[in-house]
């Protein structure tokens, strides 16, 4: 009956790739990207159909000095990995911790699990006592790491008798295998958990969030189809593939769009403009510290960027200064569009279009995939340019918390629109802009601060390269307002002029009370500044 099961699968899969490349060859033929591509990519809700509905040899998965996994290889791979692990008894509700390092062996072996188990990235820079509380919280089947691997969390999992299980990388980028091959297993239904993730934990104890197959095929094809991917595309990627960000968009909404992904071992300013040459991409996303650190190097590497192609250039996973934005599409000469996104969602909820669309500084872009509205506390949907929660609903937006019904019975407006936790507007051309994260929003004595605000006017100031704006405890109003400053080389402001330079701007209950100049603003493991928790990280709070 398995055998049965699968081999209708791979059948299907044959036929679905057949009608994919006939639309694809019309595109082409066209000169542009066809609509009708993407409403049929839409339509496939089955994961497995779309990483492996190509068997060319064309690259898929690229790295710094190693040969390149093609199509054909990675479609086999993928294949073959769903017998490979029944082999070693992990079934299709199995949970596997991954605990790999950045680069294409991640994220090879993330598209080819996922359609056969429930994968669980772990950042590999977690201590013993990180790696105990996820893998216990996960109720880990198995830990996942690379042959010859010192993670600490080998030990862990070995104390708390999980099952480990080494992989080793083949000769070109991404290749592995698991177990032993056996042919034909059963393809998992749509609602099946592919991706579980934990959220940051920053206030309160981290929650799971599932990803079903169709939130993950959902998603990938909403980006895919934003940033009109194609065969013709590479992406450089610097993003952790421990975190939802460089799982989705570089690995796979490229993936599953025909494009390439050159993986890196991870960020690194020093290095980005090596890997610019040498991979020639057609684009990469990343937070917005990382792209003010890559324009802080981009004077010295002008013959680099002079020879690159970028068709645009993505941020996401934070807000990006409109100054930052500027400078970006000036040093590289091509369009930057910011999305919005969360882990709840798989990532993209909005996105500022490619041109000739309008993209709007300070602006996360129109709805790109789920539906978008702006409610207030009751779940009763605002007027544009009413300021309020955003709340989304779509394929791509999970069903729920695991094990946590507390947190889900305040996740979730009647009619399923998930509360996003940010506040934002509604403008009249229906573009999003994001006011801040409501737990962020700084409560001065009942007046309300928005620090994304303050941010923007301090960067308008000609010796700043970096701000943030947070809260610190005050005896008598609550909260005060302070922010971290980075100064540009060779720059220098007192805290006084600065004080008066955002003055002039902002009313005075808006100005921060404390200014610290820093070297560098403290941020977490995936590059993003976190506000909450900097006054304590600053020494501002106990």
């Amino acid at each position: 009956m398995p055998a049965k099961t699968t081999t209708v699968s791979r059948k299907l899969i044959e036929k679905e790739g057949l009608k994919f490349a006939a639309l694809e060859a019309r595109a082409k033929k066209k000169g542009k990207i066809d609509g009708e591509k993407w409403e049929y990519l839409g339509r496939m809700k089955n994961l497995l159909q779309l990483l492996t509905k190509r068997t060319h040899d064309g690259e898929a998965i690229a790295a710094p000095n190693r040969d390149s996994q093609t199509y054909a290889l990675l479609s086999e791979q993928i294949l073959r990995a769903g017998g490979e692990l029944r082999s070693i008894a992990i079934e299709p509700n199995s949970r596997v911790a991954m605990v790999l390092p950045n680069g294409p062996l991640m994220a090879s072996a993330f598209v080819s699990l996922a359609p056969w188990c429930t994968t669980a990235p772990l950042n590999p820079a977690y201590k013993s006592d990180e790696f105990e509380f996820y893998l216990q919280d996960l109720e880990a089947s198995a830990l996942m790491v690379e042959t010859g691997s010192e993670s600490g969390a080998i030990e862990v999992a070995h104390r708390l008798g999980i099952r480990v299980i080494e992989i080793e990388e083949g000769e070109a980028a991404g290749s592995f295998s698991v177990g032993e091959a056996r042919d034909e297993v059963p393809a998992r239904e749509e609602d099946a958990i592919a991706l579980i993730l934990h959220t940051s934990g920053t206030t309160s104890r981290p929650k799971m969030v599932p990803l079903s197959m169709g939130n993950l095929a959902a998603s990938a094809s909403n980006i895919a189809a934003t940033l009109q991917l194609s065969g013709a595309d590479r992406c450089l990627n610097v993003m952790p593939l421990f975190h939802i960000h460089g799982l989705m968009a570089p690995v796979l909404a490229s993936l599953i769009s025909g494009a390439s992904v050159y993986c890196t071992p991870g960020f690194d300013a020093l290095r980005f403009f090596a890997w610019l040459d040498d991979a020639r991409p057609s684009w990469y996303s990343a937070v917005p510290t990382m792209h003010q650190a890559i324009l802080s190097r981009a004077p010295r590497n002008r013959e680099v960027i002079e020879q690159s192609s970028l068709r645009f250039v993505r941020s996401s996973s934070a807000s990006l200064p409109p100054q930052v934005m500027a400078a970006l599409e000036v040093a590289f000469s091509a369009p930057v569009v910011e999305a919005y996104a969360m882990t709840e969602a798989a990532h993209q909820m909005c996105s500022n279009p490619l041109p000739p669309s309008t993209r709007k500084p300070g602006c996360v872009g129109p709805a790109a995939g789920p539906e978008v509205a702006i409610m207030n506390e009751d779940g009763v949907a605002l007027a544009k340019d009413d300021v309020g929660e955003i709340v989304i609903r779509g394929k791509n937006v999970t069903s729920g918390y695991i094990n946590n019904p507390e947190a889900n019975a305040g996740a979730f407006h009647e009619g399923g629109w998930f509360r996003t936790g940010d506040q934002g507007l509604l403008d009249a051309d229906g573009y999003v802009r994001v006011t801040g994260r409501l737990k962020e929003i700084i409560n001065r004595g009942g007046e309300k601060i928005a620090p994304l605000e303050v941010d923007e006017v301090i960067l308008d100031h000609d010796a700043v390269t970096q701000a943030c704006t947070f809260a610190i405890p005050h005896d008598k109003l609550g909260e005060e307002v302070a922010a971290a400053v980075v100064l540009k080389e060779g720059s220098e402001v007192t805290e006084n002029e600065l004080r008066t330079f955002i003055a002039q701007r902002l009313a005075d209950f808006k100005v921060p009370r404390r200014v610290l100049f820093v070297g560098e603003i403290p941020k977490g493991p995936t590059g993003k500044i976190q506000r909450i928790g900097l006054a304590k990280a600053l020494g501002l709070a106990p």
